[in-house]
């Protein structure tokens, strides 16, 4: 069996994604697509309430959210990040649902 010592685990690899999708990739094309977001924690808002289908706390106990996210709710809510990057999600839709599940809409 040989190890895997320098090699980054799936789970690893998923949280890098959402770091980096979430405090840099998605905020610097935020006011070029008009998005009513441009923040990382407004972005990793959105994107897990979207994955939990509802407010994200109710679902995940500890913070940070992405690190203790089951790996399926944290892989949905990058997938939805790429899609949103990609012009195949609505955020803007997604931000509405996020602050109406939270009494702000």
């Amino acid at each position: 069996m040989q190890e895997r010592l320098f090699e980054m685990s799936d789970r690893e690899m998923l949280e890098q994604r959402w770091l980096q999708l979430t405090r840099e990739v998605l905020p610097e094309v935020a006011r070029a697509r008009g998005w009513p977001v441009h923040l990382d924690h407004c972005f990793q808002r959105v994107l897990l309430d979207h994955a939990c289908g509802g407010v994200w706390y109710d679902t995940i106990a500890q913070r940070p959210a992405y690190a203790h996210a089951p790996e399926a709710i944290l892989r949905a809510a990058v997938e939805t990040g790429e899609a949103a990057l990609r012009g195949e999600a609505d955020l803007p839709a997604m931000n509405r649902a996020s602050l109406s599940w939270r009494g702000k809409g």
